[in-house]
């Protein structure tokens, strides 16, 4: 078995038909981890032939590791339920784990953001998604999760994976709040201490950064929406430490 496409879900129903219709024709299996979506995502994967597993939510890291782990293939190419590979990418996947040159290969991002593509922000990112399995693959982190293998890794030149990110402004929002809980959560574990500093500055630097110094003002209004969320996020990371140690004393 060649390659295996690994997919974490929940509630998914809207967004995997378009995911799993683009690599149905490559994959020579597809692995589905579902953490009890309450919608039609699991009959969706099995429709596509998925092998689909049913586990409790651990984080996003050690979900997409339970994910790596149930797969067969040479080589994985890891995806979320709400991305897209087109079809340069798919003939660069094709080739790559042909010449088997390199054991991972990072890969173009972009994002579709209310809508429309971005074209500064969250946009040209190059992701680490497909490895070969003998390269000791895993994931680190729960909440900004990253990928890494033992050996050589290359960046393919063609091919994207379009992210088609929050359905809505609202779910931006939230995700941003919880992120910042669990951030807050780690930080606590680690010992660390609120400072009335960071609870003042650190959103006007946020907001500073990615408004200003990465683009978002040339994505005219979302760009303003998405550099709010970071200010945003950064307020509340310091202010859920700050109600952690309340709560412990």
């Amino acid at each position: 078995m060649l390659l295996s496409v690994a997919i974490i879900t929940k509630n998914e129903e809207d967004r995997l038909p378009k995911t799993l219709e683009a690599v149905k024709d490559i994959a020579d299996e597809i692995v589905v981890v579902d953490s009890g979506s309450t919608d039609k995502t699991v009959e969706i994967a099995k429709k596509f032939g998925a092998k689909v597993f049913i586990e409790e939510w651990k984080g996003y890291g050690a979900q997409k590791q339970s994910a790596l782990q149930k797969c067969k293939g040479e080589w994985i190419l890891f995806l979320d339920a709400d991305e897209v590979i087109d079809k340069d990418l798919k003939e660069e996947i094709k080739k790559v784990i042909q010449k088997q040159e390199a054991v991972g290969y990072k890969i173009r991002r972009r994002t579709v953001y209310l809508g429309k593509p971005l074209k500064f922000l969250w946009n040209n990112e190059y992701l680490l998604r497909l490895v070969r399995k003998e390269a000791n693959p895993k994931w680190v982190g729960n909440i900004h999760e990253k990928l890494s293998v033992e050996g050589e890794v290359q960046t393919l030149k063609r091919g994207t994976i379009y992210h088609y990110t929050y359905r809505s402004l609202k779910e931006h929002y939230l995700k941003s709040i919880k992120y910042a809980e669990l951030t807050a959560e780690e930080r606590y574990k680690r010992g660390k201490k609120p400072s009335l500093v960071r609870f003042f500055l650190s959103p006007l630097w946020a907001f500073f950064k990615v408004y200003l110094l990465k683009g978002g003002i040339l994505e005219g209004r979302r760009g303003f929406l998405i550099a709010f969320s970071y200010a945003l996020n950064s307020l509340l990371k310091e202010g859920f430490l700050w109600e952690r140690h309340i709560r412990q004393k």
